[in-house]
């Protein structure tokens, strides 16, 4: 018999799942963004945007990992890892800009631009792919 309250996930990861696809389908965009960035604001744009993509992707996979983790152990400490997770996260970024914002190589037009549009972008295109549902938690079936 189970138990008639679940208290913690023991199903897939499907936080590192969907980053993977995130991260995927991302990729084709991220010449796009250096172009951008080189078109605007020269070598120094390139890496501001090479820098704000990592720090993205790094944000990404950190979320996913904390959720991950948090959901194995119990359901309210993935509440709590999602809510404290998230502050904990925005600040690292915060930091990881405050940090070179000064140096001779950051733009940080591109930098901020792409942070928040590489962001906004992965997270409403994998919209398209995510299931949301109980039957497929993760991605959708793919229908091939």
């Amino acid at each position: 018999m189970s138990a008639a309250v679940t208290t913690r996930d023991d199903g897939p990861a499907v936080e590192r799942e969907i980053v993977t696809d995130m991260v995927k389908r991302g990729l084709p965009a991220v010449p796009v963004l250096l172009i951008l960035g080189a078109a605007g604001w020269g070598f120094d744009g390139v890496v501001s945007t090479a820098y704000a993509i990592a720090i993205v992707v790094a944000n990404l996979i950190l979320s996913s990992a904390i959720l991950a983790w948090s959901a194995r152990i119990s359901l309210g400490l993935l509440m709590g890892a999602a809510l404290f997770g998230y502050l904990i996260r925005l600040g690292l970024i915060a930091l990881a800009v405050l940090a070179v914002k000064d140096m001779g190589w950051v733009e940080l037009w591109p930098l901020g631009l792409a942070l928040i549009v590489t962001h906004l972008g992965l997270l409403l295109w994998e919209m398209r792919y995510v299931s949301a549902s109980l039957a497929f938690p993760g991605l959708k079936p793919r229908k091939d």
